[in-house]
């Protein structure tokens, strides 16, 4: 794979991610209708509004910075994705920590963080190796 190759793959990884993570975070800011409060109990959050901004601009914002620096080639994608991915796991863990298991999504987006992780390795050595 090209270094090329390599940031456009991140570039569409980072863009599903960024999109599925806002409208997440618009969908939890309008109440979360479809989603049980009490799955709430115990943790800090009375609703979802403070979690859902969360979501919206650390998640949707990493990877939105992740797919804009690999779609134009900047320098700065790979340790971009690298964090992206670290922010995407760390959104995860607490989620399962805070709520439990729920949904198919969060180990698909466990997945993808890793993904993310590596790829932004992988394009930080890539582009090492043609300096």
């Amino acid at each position: 794979m090209t270094p090329r190759q390599t940031e456009k793959a991140l570039a569409a990884l980072a863009g599903v991610t960024a999109i599925n993570a806002i409208g997440g975070s618009i969908y939890g800011i309008r109440g979360a209708p479809k989603v049980p409060r009490e799955w709430l109990q115990g943790s800090p959050f009375e609703d979802y509004t403070v979690p859902s901004l969360i979501l919206g601009i650390a998640v949707g914002g990493t990877s939105l910075a992740v797919t804009t620096t690999a779609w134009r080639g900047h320098k700065a994608a790979g340790p971009a994705s690298v964090v992206a991915g670290v922010v995407l796991s760390g959104w995860i863990a607490a989620q399962v920590a805070i709520i439990g298991p729920r949904s198919f999504l969060q180990p698909l987006f466990g997945g993808v963080a890793i993904t993310m992780i590596a790829l932004g390795v992988k394009l930080r050595c890539e582009r090492d190796a043609h300096a």
